[in-house]
This record gives structure tokens, C-alpha cells and sequence, in this order.
């Protein structure tokens, strides 16, 4: 299995640890992931209210890289997923604006085709790589750790953009984990907003959803939660500290990233996923459930 791969800014810099870890599990399922020669930012869902076709552009630029490769184009972040979909759906239905963006492509010797899709490693996991395929390589089962999905806007909203399955109540998430061996937990935070995206215009608000996302969890019995993205792992751990201090009963809740979930069933200690350089430390909690 090979794909052009997106990493998208996150993962370039400030969640760096997200990178590690992916890396080691698409190594370790036999993925090649080609990092996507000049890629630029996809955006990060802001770039269209400033300029749409700027925005298409951009990210018709990253299309065509991956289409150089001939290459289906992969990324690990909702966001990037959402704004590399949106792009090829506009551009792959309106001919017009096609031949528009076209037009400055070629200043850069480039033209976007509509050749490469776009999918998520959530989605390439059960479309591409499938859950039997994954399950033959857990050496580790996850038995006797609770997990809960939190899956974030982007990855199933808006659902004639995503489409990959019921945005009302998506299984993926779990149906991965069971192939891990965890048990999901239910609980009512499952489909919410991370509040990523909102955090500075609306810091205040963004902490009470913060708070609310992690006890949520904690109060269904679980012992982390897990998401397919690093804007929503970054959010929830980096500024669950912030939250505590206007809450009064405890959130404390370790946040992984997916590729982090898989790599602990694989067998892979904490500290090679990078897991310790998360803010909430997950260690001691990984340990006594994993003991």
C-alpha cells in the first residue's frame, strides 16, 4: 500500500510526537507514506473566508503533488482531510473554476487533473487496509483498557463532503478498537466539537467545552480518550490544564492520537509513540490498564 502523504502543519511542529508515531505504525503495517514534496498548508478551514479560490488553489496544488506520484493522498488530520475533499469536489464538479485554478497552477508548471482521492488512515485502515489484515498484527491485545471515541467535526461533517459513513452515529472508531482488543465507552461528548478552531476569538467558551469533552468521558468509566485527529488530541490535552482551573470537579483525561491507539497493539511501548511527551501524562494509566 503506498499514498502521497499530507502530514499538514500540526504534525510538522507543534504535535510533533503525532508524527513519530505515525510514521512507526505506517512502518510497521508495511504503509509507505511519501511525504508530499512542497506541500503547504491546506488552510486549516479559515482560508476560504478570506479568499475561495486562493483556498482551491492551494489546495489544488497539494492534489496535484499527490497525482505526480500517482498515488492516492492520505492525511492523519480531520482538518486536512475536510479541506482537501472540499477542494477536489468543487474543482471535480465545477469545470469552470477547474480551468480557473488551472490557470495559476500553471505559473508553477503544475495542473490539478482530479486523479488522486483523498482518505483519512481511519478510512484506509477499513477500506484499504482491512481490520482482519490489522487484527493478524496486534501482538499486544488492548484488553482491559476503556477507550473513549472522540471523533471530532471534520472527519464526518459535512457528510456530502466526508460521506464515509452515518455522520449521525459513525463506528469506525470503534470497530477499530475492537480489532485492538478495547472496550469503547459510550458517552455523550462522542460526536462534540473540540473547540480547536475557536480557541482564541472565544478562549472562555472554548475552556467550558474543553472541560465538558474530557468529563464526559471520565464519567462514563473510561480511561483515555482517543481521536483520529491531531487538532483535537492537541486541543484537549494542551489546554486541559487551562480548563481544570475554571472547573471544579476533576477532568483529568489522557488524549491519544489513533496511530498511538494501533501502536500500543502492535506492541510498541509508550515512550517509542511518543506518548510521554503528551501534557497529560498517560503512562501510569496505560500501565495499570495494560498490566
Amino acid at each position: 500500500m503506498r499514498y502521497g502523504f499530507f502530514p499538514g502543519c500540526t504534525l510538522e511542529s507543534a504535535a510533533e510526537e503525532l508524527m513519530i508515531s505515525t510514521k512507526k505504525v505506517a512502518s510497521a503495517m508495511g504503509i509507505e507514506l511519501i511525504e508530499l514534496e512542497g506541500w503547504t498548508c491546506c488552510g486549516a478551514s479559515h482560508i476560504q473566508d478570506v479568499d475561495k479560490k486562493v483556498s482551491l488553489a492551494v489546495n489544488a496544488r497539494n492534489l496535484a503533488l499527490a497525482e505526480k506520484l500517482d498515488a492516492p493522498l492520505l492525511t492523519v488530520c480531520n482538518t486536512c482531510t475536510l479541506m482537501l475533499r472540499t477542494a477536489k469536489k468543487t474543482l471535480d464538479d465545477n469545470e469552470a473554476m477547474k480551468e480557473s485554478v488551472n490557470e495559476a497552477l500553471h505559473e508553477a508548471g503544475m495542473t490539478y487533473q482530479g486523479k488522486s482521492e483523498v482518505t483519512h488512515l481511519l478510512w484506509a485502515l477499513i477500506e484499504d487496509y482491512g481490520l482482519e489484515n490489522l487484527k493478524k498484527l496486534v501482538k499486544r491485545p488492548l484488553t482491559g483498557l476503556k477507550v473513549a471515541n472522540f471523533y471530532g467535526c471534520h472527519i464526518v461533517r459535512p457528510p456530502q463532503v466526508m460521506g464515509f459513513e452515518n455522520h449521525m452515529n459513525p463506528q469506525s472508531m470503534e470497530m477499530v478498537a475492537e480489532v485492538l482488543g478495547a472496550e469503547s465507552v459510550d458517552f455523550d461528548q462522542r460526536l462534540a466539537c473540540c473547540g480547536f478552531h475557536s480557541v482564541f476569538p472565544a478562549e472562555s467558551e472554548v475552556m467550558k467545552l474543553t472541560a465538558k469533552n474530557c468529563l464526559s468521558p471520565k464519567s462514563a468509566g473510561a480511561d483515555c480518550m482517543v481521536t483520529p485527529c491531531p487538532l483535537c488530541q492537541m486541543q484537549l490535552d494542551m489546554y486541559q490544564p487551562n480548563a481544570q482551573k475554571g472547573f471544579g470537579e476533576d477532568i483529568t483525561m489522557p488524549i491519544l492520537h489513533l496511530p498511538q491507539l494501533i501502536g500500543l497493539a502492535l506492541g510498541f511501548e509508550p515512550e517509542e509513540l511518543a506518548i510521554d511527551r503528551h501534557i497529560i501524562d498517560a503512562i501510569p494509566m496505560l500501565n495499570k490498564s495494560l498490566a
